[in-house]
């Protein structure tokens, strides 16, 4: 077939269902043979690391939760194809039921920059403290305690925390996430 000029949209889907509708479009574009109109369906995320039950958990989070993107020809009955998928609200437009309007090319620029850069993020965390910083202990069995960063270790990403227990000094081994400055 001809080369379609695919521009990219934001087809807006039931929050919290981005995911599934992403698989919904995708298995829809491979039963219809529509790949020549549809190039990609994306839903950005972002990872985010949460503190459960003590334990540290990355988890990914939709960044524009309720939008989905999709670089296509929106041409024919793509649109449609698309608009009858369950989950899809439509497209991103100007106009209410209008038609759906592509995004400019430094939005997708910095919507798709944004998504790589979150991706590759996650490890290159800056170190956020230094040797000889007071902190508290917020999280694990000695919530509570004010101590003194001795070491720093960038590879396990933890801290040596020297902390008064008893009228003793103790040195503890805690993560980032598990002290925070003392102002």
């Amino acid at each position: 077939m001809a080369d379609f000029v695919k521009k990219w949209y934001v087809v807006r889907a039931i929050g919290g269902q981005e995911n599934k509708v992403k698989h919904y479009i995708e298995n829809e574009i491979t039963r219809l043979k529509i790949s020549d109109y549809i190039e990609q369906v994306l839903v950005p995320t972002e990872k985010v690391i949460q503190i459960r039950d003590g334990k540290k958990i990355n988890k990914e989070r939709v960044y524009f939760p309720g939008y989905i993107m999709i670089e296509a020809n929106l041409s024919g009955e793509i649109p449609h194809i698309i608009k009858s998928i369950p989950g899809v609200i439509g497209f991103l437009g100007e106009v209410k039921g209008g038609d759906p309007v592509p995004l400019r090319k430094s939005e997708v620029n910095r919507m798709l920059g944004k998504v790589d850069e979150l991706s590759v993020q996650n490890e290159n965390v800056v170190i956020p403290y230094i040797i000889g910083e007071s902190v508290k202990v917020v999280d694990g069995p000695f919530n509570g305690f004010d101590g003194t960063i001795e070491k720093i270790n960038e590879e396990k990403r933890k801290l040596e925390v020297m902390v008064k227990i008893f009228g003793r000094k103790t040195p503890l081994e805690l993560s980032y996430m598990q002290v925070e400055k003392v102002s």
